[in-house]
C-alpha cells in the first residue's frame, strides 16, 4: 500500500506543478506586450531607437511657443518638455479645455521612425482645487471666448467627418 500511496502523492504534486505552470504562463506570458511605460522627455530622448513603436505615457509641460494647429484644424502639434529635453507631439484628438502653453500634460502613444510622438490620448494634469480670480483681477473674456469658439469649431469638424 505504501507504493500506491507514494504514486498518488507524486501524481498529485505533478498535477499541481502543471497547473501552476499553466497559471504562471497565462498570468505573465504576454504581460510585456500590455505594459505602458511612463517616461519623461529626457528618458525618452536617451532611450533612442528602443522607444520606437512601444506604447509610452509621456509626461511634461507644453513647451511655450510650440502649439501649432494645422490649416484644416484636425491636427495639433506641440512639444512636451521637462526642462532638459523636448519631444515633438502630433495628435488628431481635441485638446481639453485647459490645454495651453506651460500646462502639465500626459500623452499616451508611440514614437514613429521620424522621431515624432503620435498620440490619440491627451490629458491635462491639474490639481483638484479651484481658485476664483482674486479681487481686482480681470478675467480675459476675449481669450476665454476664443478658446470656447475653437473647441466648438473642432467638435463641428469632427462631427462633419463622422457623417
Amino acid at each position: 500500500m505504501s507504493k500506491e500511496r507514494n504514486r498518488r502523492r507524486i501524481l498529485a504534486v505533478a498535477a499541481i506543478m502543471v497547473a501552476a505552470g499553466v497559471l504562471a504562463f497565462l498570468a505573465f506570458g504576454g504581460i510585456g506586450e500590455n505594459l505602458v511605460y511612463y517616461w519623461s522627455p529626457s528618458e525618452l530622448e536617451s532611450s533612442g531607437d528602443k522607444a520606437i513603436g512601444a506604447t509610452i505615457r509621456l509626461g511634461g509641460l507644453v513647451e511655450p511657443g510650440s502649439i501649432q494647429h494645422s490649416e484644416d484644424g484636425l491636427t495639433l502639434r506641440f512639444a512636451v518638455t521637462d526642462g532638459e529635453a523636448s519631444v515633438p507631439i502630433t495628435t488628431k484628438s481635441v485638446p481639453p479645455a485647459m490645454f495651453r502653453e506651460g500646462v502639465g500634460v500626459v500623452v499616451e502613444g508611440s514614437v514613429n521612425r521620424a522621431g515624432e510622438f503620435e498620440t490619440q490620448r491627451l490629458l491635462v494634469k491639474h490639481d483638484n482645487q479651484y481658485q476664483a480670480p482674486g479681487e481686482g483681477e480681470d478675467l480675459d473674456m476675449a481669450e476665454m471666448m476664443q478658446s470656447m469658439q475653437f473647441e466648438a469649431d473642432q467638435k463641428a469638424k469632427e462631427q462633419e467627418n463622422v457623417e
